[in-house]
């Protein structure tokens, strides 16, 4: 897959689902101050893929966070299956106590099937974590924990984002036209 169609359609849907419906109230000023490091994996099974996550996870504890703050890793192709893919990020989140970076570092997921438990497959609110390609998001501790403490009534987020969601409804995503066309 070009990854230059990757790249496009995951910042189209940065900036208009995450950013534009304010799903993260956080992710504006890193993307503004190209503080978000995009990966595009192209492994071709899940060792090298972990491979690679290993390299993103010591990229990002020993980089500067005015340099890059957050990384999407996004893999197109390899990760398909939601449930799969949730499978991946819990060997994920195991990488980062093996790599001693817990209380720095920690992963957020997204997928185009995500799916929250006990909720249906269309149901509107598992949007608020679907991404056009499935992505592990690394963050950086302190920076959520300034962003929280900046942000008034941090802890109604989730219950936010699905109320908008919901008014928004399926027709209103479909409106956000995330399709990205390239020219050749």
């Amino acid at each position: 897959m070009n990854h230059d169609e990757v790249l496009a359609a995951t910042r189209l849907w940065l900036e208009k689902a995450v950013i534009g419906l304010n799903l993260c109230p956080f992710a504006r000023s890193v993307y503004v101050r190209n503080q978000v490091r995009f990966v595009v994996s192209d492994a071709r099974h899940l060792d090298a893929f972990l491979e690679q996550l290993d390299e993103e996870l010591d990229f990002l504890a020993t980089t500067d966070p005015e340099q890059v703050d957050t990384t999407l890793l996004i893999h197109p192709t390899l990760f398909a299956d939601f449930l799969d893919f949730n499978e991946v990020v819990g060997i994920a989140e195991e990488a980062i106590v093996e790599h001693e970076l817990e209380g720095v570092l920690q992963i957020a997921s997204f997928h185009p099937r995500f799916q929250f438990a006990d909720t249906d497959a269309d149901d509107i609110t598992n949007y608020t974590n679907r991404s056009p390609y499935p992505t592990l998001h690394l963050l950086r501790e302190d920076s959520i924990t300034r962003a929280v403490a900046a942000y008034p009534d941090a802890d109604r987020i989730a219950e936010r984002n699905i109320e908008t969601l919901q008014e928004l409804g399926k027709a209103g995503w479909d409106a956000l036209d995330l399709t990205v066309t390239l020219k050749p």
